[in-house]
């Protein structure tokens, strides 16, 4: 049976991609680098972020997750998320790619991330 994630319906709207994750690590856990969790620079929001991306890629393959949903997932609030995902992509942790008024942003999260150093 083939994962509705894996459809050719669906490809085209992937907005979450992992590259460089062990496949073997991505069930039933939410596991972050430490080099992100030890890092100073970064709010406790944006490592929440980042830790809730990796949670929908994880869980489901392919997902679809707007601002509003994650604030809500985090019950935070949505300029909140926001700012966080700045914040990631700013520092090279996130690449977002904008498709276009009313369409959801295709976040490639990223493993290796160069120091800012």
């Amino acid at each position: 049976m083939e994962k509705l994630a894996e459809t050719r319906a669906f490809e085209g709207r992937q907005n979450i991609v992992l590259d460089g994750f062990d496949p073997i690590s991505s069930g039933g856990f939410t596991q972050i680098p430490n080099a992100l969790l030890n890092d100073k620079l970064l709010s406790f929001a944006a490592k929440a972020v980042y830790s809730k991306l990796l949670s929908y890629a994880w869980s489901n393959n392919r997902v679809f997750p707007g601002e509003d949903t994650m604030a809500e997932d985090l019950g935070t609030s949505q300029p909140t998320v926001s700012r966080a995902l700045g914040e990631l992509e700013g520092d090279g942790w996130l690449e977002i790619v904008r498709r276009g008024q009313g369409k959801t942003n295709v976040y490639i999260l990223k493993h290796t991330v160069s120091p800012k150093y």
